[in-house]
């Protein structure tokens, strides 16, 4: 057993993939119907509940053949460890991804490229899926729309936590250019098919947790697929309960700002192919400017300001200009996905 945990331990650093079982075999090589994708950096305790809870939805639906990806992104806590544990014993087809460069988006692009299913699913470390998830996404994708990218409800897992980072409409919807994209599907519950996420190719690695521009790599996903004609739908279903653990407004505040500097550089980075995003800024700054004579704040019950968003999209803008001058280009395709995606509907 030693040895055998030894061989596992060392092969994670490129993947390991967990015994398969009835649930989540692939008869004859086929494409299991979804793909979990769990991204995940030193945060071991939460990422074992997510887990649990992707695993019992498979259990509850085990007429979808489902897998797990989950990438662990240079954590020092035990996590390649534990995971080499819990895929020994999963009932679910778990394959482990160990990605060095740092960012969530580096970590999704990882996931993606090493996922079999036809659907893939990307759920963050600190959510838990709804034990009927699974028969909702298959429901919503059983009428053979697959050029589509479609996000569900976000519900607190703690109702201790500030109501932030949820979306709890009980009404399905579309983004339109009206919309600002950003939250409108969250990148903790966001699904595709496959053929989606060829045509759009891959995270934007300078955007998200661990990268120069600290979040919106979600958002910038839907802003392309957006250009691209693809529809972003929002279901008030395929619900995931979000353990973000901020109990403070000053921990709020922060996150507030990171996601208002990355949202700043989408602004400058679509400018010119999707101009409309400059004019949700221009009602933010219209927003700022009556708040400062006696109106709404941004959120009136956290108590967050229009103006930090103001001056976070700005400093987000120039941050981009800097990259866009000294850094890396993007990536321009997924290595693993199937090119075929110019069929898809």
């Amino acid at each position: 057993m030693a040895s055998e945990r030894s061989t596992i331990t060392q092969e994670h650093r490129d993947a390991v993939v967990a015994r398969p079982t009835s649930t989540a075999s692939v008869p004859g090589g086929s494409r299991p119907f979804a793909s979990f994708i769990i991204c995940t950096r030193n945060r071991v305790q939460a990422l074992a509940a997510c887990i649990r809870s992707i695993e019992t939805a498979c259990l509850a639906h085990a007429a979808v053949a489902s897998e797990l990806v989950i990438v662990d992104n240079g954590s020092t806590d035990g996590t390649p460890d534990e995971l080499v544990r819990i895929a020994a014993a999963s009932p679910v087809a778990m394959t482990l991804v160990a990605e060095p460069r740092p960012g969530l988006a580096a970590a999704r692009n990882a996931g993606m490229e090493r996922a079999r299913g036809r659907i893939l699913v990307f759920v963050d470390d600190d959510c838990e899926v709804h034990r009927r998830y699974l028969g909702d996404l298959a429901r919503h994708y059983a009428d053979g729309e697959r050029r589509i990218i479609r996000g569900g409800r976000v519900e607190l897992g703690d109702p201790s936590d500030l109501p932030f980072t949820i979306k709890r409409s009980a009404v399905s919807a579309r983004l339109t250019r009206d919309v600002h994209p950003g939250g409108f599907v969250l990148g903790c519950n966001m699904t595709m098919h496959r053929d989606v996420a060829a045509l759009v190719g891959p995270f934007d690695e300078r955007f998200g947790a661990g990268a120069p521009l600290q979040s919106a790599e979600d958002t910038d996903y839907l802003v392309r697929a957006f250009q691209l004609a693809i529809p972003v739908e929002y279901v008030p279903d395929m619900t995931v309960y979000h353990h973000h653990g901020r109990k403070a407004r000053e921990a709020i505040e922060k996150l507030h700002r990171n996601y208002s500097l990355g949202n700043g550089a989408l602004c400058l980075k679509h400018l010119f192919k999707a101009p409309w995003l400059l004019k949700h800024f221009c009602w933010t700054f219209r927003s700022a400017c009556g708040q400062a004579l006696g109106g709404e704040r941004f959120d009136p019950e956290l108590q967050l300001s229009h103006w930090p968003i103001v001056s976070m999209n700005l400093l987000g803008a120039a941050r981009f200009a800097r990259l866009a001058v000294t850094g890396p280009a993007p990536r321009s395709g997924l290595r693993q996905i199937d090119r075929t995606a110019a069929k898809v509907r």
